[in-house]
């Protein structure tokens, strides 16, 4: 396959946005791994043994089975293209698959039962089946992305992608930098539940990131850190009414408090967007200083 399509070098990347796994990338996730059954990949954990003990020979796909069938209850074994199964039990399932895959190895061909013996090689399999799988994620415009360490990591969106995949807290507040590595850890999670965990943290560090200056009050440490991240008068003034809304938000929906009188936040891509405003603004804030 090329690795690009003439849409993508003409129009470049798409857009990874989707949080659902689509009905087509779902079929070319069965025929990826369908494919990968038949060419004996998973052989090296859940083997099919040479019947004269002579080695092993492919992929055990009912042993395979059982193994998903355990580890992912959501899922239906073997694997149909119809109904879509939830998008969280997809993305374990490739999870499970990249830890259990190899490059296979033919050593010896045994003429009385038509078949090759094999060996395995771990890491080699690992990195294809990755390519593949990203390869499927991306042209889908799916907004996750299996990673070198077998985890699937739900992409952000490609303005703070970039600092919440790379940023080190260093704050000196090993607190405030405890809660802003689990936000960020949280938020990349491909679960919505726990990303609305995320802005609960990343909330709860807005709250410390207030007391870091010293000063009499929270209102007067507020006024420093602000002074700090814009000495221009209008700029200034747009800090301060946006730390003024958010921390407003935070008071308002459900999300360091559930008092009834408070608004849930009802869709993800709310949560999303609220995450990313005082990500930003926390992000330019301790840049200041």
């Amino acid at each position: 396959m090329p690795d690009q399509y003439f849409t993508d070098r003409e129009r470049g990347p798409r857009p990874r946005t989707m949080p659902e796994v689509t009905p087509a990338a779902w079929g070319g996730i069965v025929a990826l791994i369908r494919g990968r059954i038949s060419n004996g990949v998973f052989g090296v954990d859940y083997p099919d043994e040479c019947p004269d003990g002579r080695g092993t020979t492919g992929t055990d796909a009912r042993a395979l089975g059982m193994a998903v069938r355990a580890d992912i209850p959501d899922l239906d074994w073997p694997l149909e293209v119809e109904p879509v199964p939830p998008t969280l039990a997809i993305l374990d399932l490739l999870e499970f698959c990249h830890e259990h895959v190899a490059e296979t190895i033919p050593t010896s061909s045994h003429s009385f039962f038509g078949h090759q013996h094999l060996t395995f090689d771990r890491a080699p399999g690992q990195t294809e089946l990755r390519a593949a799988i990203n390869r499927i994620f991306a042209r889908n415009q799916l907004a996750y992305e299996l990673k070198d360490n077998g985890h699937i990591q739900r992409l952000a969106a490609p303005v703070l992608h970039e600092l919440l995949t790379a940023s080190a807290f260093r704050t000196g507040d090993a607190s405030l930098d405890g809660l802003l590595d689990s936000a960020r850890a949280k938020f990349l999670d491909p679960d919505a539940n726990v990303r609305r965990e995320a802005i609960e943290k990343l909330w709860d560090a807005w709250e410390r990131v207030k007391t870091l200056e010293p000063g009499p009050d929270k209102r007067s440490s507020v006024k420093a850190l602000l002074d700090q991240a814009a000495d221009e008068s209008t700029f200034r003034e747009i800090l301060e009414q946006e730390a003024i809304t958010l921390t407003d938000a935070g008071n308002r929906f459900q999300i360091r408090h559930s008092e009834t009188s408070q608004v849930p936040l009802q869709r993800n891509d709310h949560v999303d967007y609220l995450f990313h405003r005082l990500f930003a603004l926390i992000w330019l804030v301790l840049r200041a200083r």
